[in-house]
């Protein structure tokens, strides 16, 4: 298993959808500044059957070092939480068939076909 990073579905939705990689790079941090401004507004994002994006606010605790098992205080703070959706729960338990993903439109024909509208 390896590591996608955001310059690699950056790549993946220009070269699928044909759109221009600095447009797509453009969009896509900004949807990701947008999801940050929002959840520290404390709102909760929602993407149905993808999962679901909520602050949790974490209580001051006391922890302990493993090398010296001397006490330490940890301060609250705030983390974000995700719910998986129904249909990516399903998606990766079951894993998707090759016919399953032949039946769903892929995002490149989609917009083809907004476009042809």
């Amino acid at each position: 298993m390896g590591t996608v990073t955001k310059k690699d579905m950056i790549d993946r939705v220009a070269q699928r959808t044909k759109a221009q990689r600095s447009f797509v790079k453009m969009a896509v941090q900004e949807f990701l500044d947008q999801m940050i401004v929002e959840l520290k507004r404390g709102n909760r994002i929602e993407f149905r059957d993808f999962g679901v994006f909520e602050i949790k606010k974490r209580s001051p605790r006391v922890a302990q070092n493993p090398k010296t098992l001397q006490r330490v205080e940890v301060p609250a703070k705030m983390t974000v939480k995700f719910k998986v959706g129904r249909l990516m729960r399903e998606s990766l338990e079951l894993g998707e068939s090759k016919s399953q993903r032949a039946k769903a439109p892929k995002a490149a024909d989609a917009v083809e076909a907004k476009a042809q509208d």
